[in-house]
């Protein structure tokens, strides 16, 4: 029997002791979120043009590389290592990266006797720390390999895993602390929601939602994108040129792993296989639904067809939107939350060609939109404190600023870890863009025709 130490002493997380059920829904969701990124190259793949689709699921399978180390190294101490040691985080923004670097520490145990041991760092909950390790460790990667749709087809393959590797460490770490891990725009007490509407025995009053990575994921991820097309630039041909996804029914594949791994994502947040993980798995089918459904209706009323890759994009839209709000709306509410988000994201993708940004595959109209929307939409729809459900404007209010909290630091961030990076070169040749990126860096084409 394994037990988390009920001593202060040992910094325990939860209670006295490890669910064999829930540890093993934990691995499983686990699993089911690392497969995510895999269905994201072939998302984004089938979305890209037949010459660039190698070097476009090559940047989902480096974020796997890259970020998975450093994870394990120092990203899970930067993130959560004071709720195991009792340190004091730095300035609220993040955590000592050597704390447990390695998180080796985590597999410490203690002979209490009696044949019941414990572990020494605790655990997450009723599952021991070390999945939470492997856990998040997925969130990361995922978070990365969502902004490399948006500069698809132009972007050096090094400078990329570079760029990751860096951008995980100065900004995904530090916003997942300050999020999940005690920080500035979670619900402790030094929080920035207890400044606004006090707090009660070190938790705010009005405490921030954000259930399985509205904000750490997809407006952190929707923002940093933003930036780089910014910095970047656009294709050869931008605005002249019809880009074509090349291969349809991968989309299509991408779409129906995403959904499916996204189960792992939202219902594996709650950590334990309880009433709340049947909500959450049910408000994420809801949404996504509705989502789907709003897209293909935006498409037939304005374009006169409902397309197979607008209910693919729905789909990402309605899955985005939910993942905030997922444990903390009815199934109705999701519903409303997942129609919403399909109209604006359906709406927002074709900002790019008037505002002159090359999001290439629409990684702001889609992940940014959709996440803001999720994480203002708490504020509204939330059963216990959303303003249509009569608990005030204080949710909103908090749900909106940690929001702008998290553009501001992310966008101010990126534009930092962009110049830092611009010596290596961002952009393949005029040349090399023409003729493919997947030949000029990676010696390889998708498609051997005769």
């Amino acid at each position: 029997m394994v037990l988390a130490l009920p001593d202060d002493q040992f910094l325990p997380f939860g209670p006295d002791g490890l669910s064999a059920g829930d540890t093993a829904w934990v691995i499983t969701a686990t699993a089911l979120v690392l497969f995510m990124t895999p269905g994201l190259a072939f998302f984004y793949g089938g979305l890209s043009r037949q010459k660039s689709v190698l070097n476009m699921m090559m940047m989902s399978f480096g974020s796997i590389g890259v970020v998975s180390i450093i994870y394990v190294l120092w990203g899970y101490s930067m993130s959560f290592s004071s709720a195991h040691t009792g340190e004091s985080d730095i300035w609220g923004v993040f955590d000592n990266p050597f704390s447990l670097f390695g998180v080796s520490q985590l597999l410490e145990t203690k002979d209490l006797g009696d044949d019941v041991t414990g572990y020494v760092m605790g655990g997450f909950g009723t599952v021991p720390a070390i999945i939470w390790v492997a856990f998040q460790l997925t969130f990361a990667v995922i978070t990365v390999a969502l902004i490399s749709g948006a500069v698809a087809e132009r972007m050096k393959f090094g400078t990329w895993l570079l760029f990751g590797g860096l951008w995980a460490t100065l900004v995904y770490f530090p916003l997942s602390h300050m999020v999940w891990g005690g920080g500035l725009l979670s619900g402790a007490e030094s929080s920035f929601a207890s400044w606004m509407f006090g707090s009660t025995d070190g938790e705010a009053n009005v405490a921030p939602i954000d259930f399985a990575g509205g904000t750490v994921v997809h407006i952190n991820a929707g923002m940093a994108a933003l930036v780089l097309v910014l910095l970047i630039g656009k294709r050869v041909g931008f605005g002249k040129t019809a880009y074509r996804p090349h291969n349809i029914p991968w989309v299509m594949l991408g779409a129906a792993i995403l959904w499916f791994g996204w189960y792992g994502f939202n219902v594996g947040s709650e950590g334990a296989a309880d009433m709340i993980a049947g909500q959450v798995f049910v408000n994420t089918t809801a949404a996504t639904a509705a989502a789907m459904m709003a897209w293909l209706l935006v498409e037939k009323v304005r374009d006169g067809h409902a397309t197979s890759v607008g209910a693919a994009s729905g789909i990402v839209a309605g899955l985005v939107a939910i993942t905030p709000a997922c444990g903390a709306l009815s199934p109705i509410g999701s519903i409303i939350l997942g129609a919403i988000a399909g109209i604006l994201s359906a709406l927002a993708i074709g900002l790019k060609y008037k505002f002159g940004y090359d999001d290439s595959l629409d990684v702001v109209g889609v992940h940014l939109v959709s996440g803001l929307w999720g994480t203002v939409g708490i504020g509204f729809l939330a059963t216990e404190t959303g303003l249509f459900y009569g608990g005030g404007i204080k949710q909103l209010v908090v749900q909106v600023v940690i929001a702008l909290s998290a553009l501001i630091f992310t966008g101010v961030m990126t534009v930092i870890i962009a110049y830092i990076v611009k010596p290596l070169g961002w952009r393949v040749s005029v040349e090399d863009e023409e003729h493919g990126i997947d030949q000029a860096e990676h010696a390889e084409t998708a498609y051997e025709l005769a």
